[in-house]
This record gives C-alpha cells, sequence and structure tokens, in this order.
C-alpha cells in the first residue's frame, strides 16, 4: 500500500539511513549489511559507540529468534514464572533476554550431551530450539561486524555503565517505539500511533507491582489484545537526549508530548527563556 510504502520511508528518514536525495546515505549502506529490521541494525550501530556490542548482539539475536519463553503447560503456570523470574533483569525484558542467553551459554558448557541440553531447557520452561537459533544468529551477526570491520567491545554485562550505554543503544534505533503508562495501571499509550497497549503476558513486569512509567518495546501486536513485547524502562531524560528533534517535532500532540517538552525546557533554561521573551 502506498500508505506503508510512505511510512517506511519516513522512518529510514528518521534513522538517518536516506540522503537529501532519498539514496540510501554511507550510514544506511552500513546498516544494510545486517539482515535485520533497520531499527535493530541502527541499535547495533550505536551500540559501537556506546560501547556494548557483545550485549547488543545477543539482544538482537535473541529477538530475531522465535520466543524462547514455552506457554506453561496447565496447572504448571506458577511453576514456569517461578523458572522465569530466576532470569528476570530489573531494567527489563531485553536484558532478560541476555540473562537467558548467558545462562543457555552455561548450561550447554556444563552439560556432557545435547539431551542434558534440553531437559535444562524444558526444567526452565525455555525452548531449546528458539535458543539454538539465537546462537546461530548471533554467529552470523558477529562474522558481518568482522567483515564490515566494526568493532566489537569486551563484554560488560551487570555493570551499571553497560545498562545505561545498552538503553542509549536502544533508544538510538528504536525511538519510535516509546510508550508511556497514562494511568498507573499498565495502560501504555504509543507515543507515535497514540494506540493504548497492554505487557505482553511473558513481560519481566507483568505480573509485578512495579509498573514503569516509560518503556521502549520490540513491537506491538493487534493480534495478542493489543500488546507490547519486549519491554524495558527508560527515562524522559535519557529519550529526549537520544531522540533525533525533527521525530520529535512531528509527533501528535499529546500529554506525553507536554511532559517531554518540560524536560527540554528544565535541561536548557537559557534557550526556554528566549523563547518565552520572543
Amino acid at each position: 500500500a502506498p500508505e506503508s510504502l510512505m511510512q517506511a520511508l519516513e522512518d529510514l528518514d528518521y534513522l538517518a539511513a536516506l540522503d537529501n536525495d532519498g539514496n540510501l546515505s554511507e550510514f544506511g549502506i552500513i546498516m544494510s549489511e545486517f539482515p535485520l529490521d533497520p531499527q535493530l541494525s541502527k541499535s547495533i550501530l550505536a551500540s559501537c559507540e556506546f560501547e556494548c556490542v557483545d550485549e547488543m548482539l545477543t539482544i538482537a539475536a535473541m529477538v530475531t529468534a522465535p520466543n524462547c519463553f514455552l506457554p506453561a503447560p496447565p496447572g504448571t503456570e506458577e511453576i514456569a514464572l517461578t523458572c522465569w523470574r530466576k532470569f528476570s533483569h530489573p531494567a527489563g525484558d531485553h536484558f532478560t533476554l541476555i540473562n537467558v542467553f548467558n545462562a543457555f551459554k552455561e548450561a550447554s558448557v556444563n552439560s556432557a550431551n545435547q539431551r542434558n541440553n534440553e531437559k535444562w531447557c524444558r526444567d526452565y520452561f525455555l525452548s531449546c530450539s528458539a535458543l539454538r537459533m539465537a546462537e546461530i544468529i548471533r554467529a552470523e551477526l558477529v562474522e558481518i561486524m568482522k567483515r564490515i570491520e566494526l568493532p566489537i567491545s569486551e563484554p560488560n554485562f551487570g555493570s551499571k555503565e553497560n545498562t545505561l550505554s545498552i538503553k542509549k543503544s536502544l533508544i538510538s534505533g528504536y525511538f519510535m517505539h516509546i510508550a508511556r503508562d497514562v494511568d498507573g495501571s499498565g495502560n501504555y499509550l504509543m507515543l507515535t500511533h497514540r494506540q493504548v497497549a497492554q505487557l505482553h503476558p511473558f513481560s519481566t513486569y507483568h505480573n509485578t507491582r512495579r509498573i514503569p512509567e516509560w518503556v521502549l518495546f520490540h513491537e506491538f501486536s493487534i493480534s495478542e489484545d493489543n500488546s507490547i513485547r519486549v519491554v524495558s524502562e527508560i527515562s524522559p531524560d535519557l529519550f529526549m537526549e537520544l531522540v533525533p528533534q525533527y521525530y520529535f517535532s512531528n509527533l501528535p500532540p499529546s500529554e506525553s508530548k507536554d511532559i517531554l517538552q518540560e524536560v527540554i525546557n528544565h535541561s536548557s533554561p537559557v534557550s526556554a527563556a528566549k523563547e518565552e521573551h520572543q
């Protein structure tokens, strides 16, 4: 559909993947080397700047592979949730996926044979085939990084600095996937499309008391009761630091946009005072 095509071109423009003539920019050409969604490619390239490439490649592999969480058989839902909580990370689902992948890798090293590995996955209600697929995808992404001579930073997962760097990389690619909890009960209004969505049941934050106000999400699904999948908490300040100004100015008016505008005004009181004076 023409509307979809125009939307895709607009998104690529926001991601700095196009030049003024509508052709791929130099940055866009590098992005196109990755067989991934443009947002994910952009996040990987941003991670080179923020020195969290190792972790970002794991996230990219995990969100590209099929969902690793298996639906729990009737009567075992609570057991499955208890198992998954062992991997949960307070920063959000993207970080939880790194924990799952790292635990799987560790189990693979420790298990004497493939059957033990599969048993480990069953015990934790995880899909062994999905995690193996994530391993393959990640290895391919590492090869692409080496081929186009991009730096791969050393793993530093778990440090505060690394957590912040991962969030910056994610926002660099997914600034169009931001939502705000408008009523304190998990009803998230998306900044771009003004649709309301709930957290997916597999989210770290689902059925917990702590519902973050601002989140970045990997995808939105209408088929699954308007849910946002793979969700991590962000701060308005961090978002405003990294969002392209022309994207922000094109956002439809909303209470969320007003709150973000306040963030700008507080961070640059001099420019805000100039505007008022004019």
